[in-house]
């Protein structure tokens, strides 16, 4: 599971984190009323969320690294 989000682009990248987030707030809700098989599932979405961010920001930094390359380079 770590590895899976690697080969992900940057779009799907977004989108993943963008459903994981709803999937956490809505597990959020249902702990607090206390329907939940797995209480560590929330961990487990909340590292996955930050997961997907770390990935998303070496995106942005790859993206901006290569747009000053090509500044240099003119």
């Amino acid at each position: 599971m770590k590895n899976s989000f690697r080969n992900l682009s940057y779009p799907e990248l977004k989108a993943k984190r963008d459903e994981l987030k709803k999937k956490y707030m809505e597990f959020r809700f249902k702990l607090v009323i206390g329907h939940v098989d797995n209480p560590l599932q929330k961990r487990i979405i909340r590292r996955q969320i930050a997961r997907l961010n770390t990935l998303i920001r070496e995106h942005e930094i790859d993206a901006l690294r290569k747009e000053l390359s090509k500044a240099e380079v003119k």
